[in-house]
């Protein structure tokens, strides 16, 4: 079976960008998590750990009747990094 792609196609629709890190406070956060994190209004930028921004995540969660895959995943993300940053070797 032959498909015939249109590699330009897939190429230009890549978000090369989302997976950039940003320094925030000295926490580094995904333009991607940033970015989820300012649409539920998350005061990222008020928090000195990323063990504040899990908090503030878990708030949201709490106080929200929406579950949302997105915020889940950020959640999950940060608390990796967070552990892998921040646990004695």
């Amino acid at each position: 079976m032959d498909k015939e792609y249109d590699i330009d196609g897939l190429v230009s629709n890549l978000d090369f960008n989302s997976g950039s890190f940003q320094n925030i406070n000295g926490m580094m956060l995904t333009n991607h998590e940033i970015e989820i994190l300012e649409r539920y209004e998350i005061p990222y930028k008020e928090c000195n750990s990323l063990k504040e921004v899990i908090y503030e995540i878990e708030e949201v969660i709490g106080d929200s009747d929406i579950v949302d895959e997105d915020l889940d995943y950020v959640s999950s993300t940060i608390s990796e990094r967070d552990y892998y940053q921040n646990t004695n070797k």
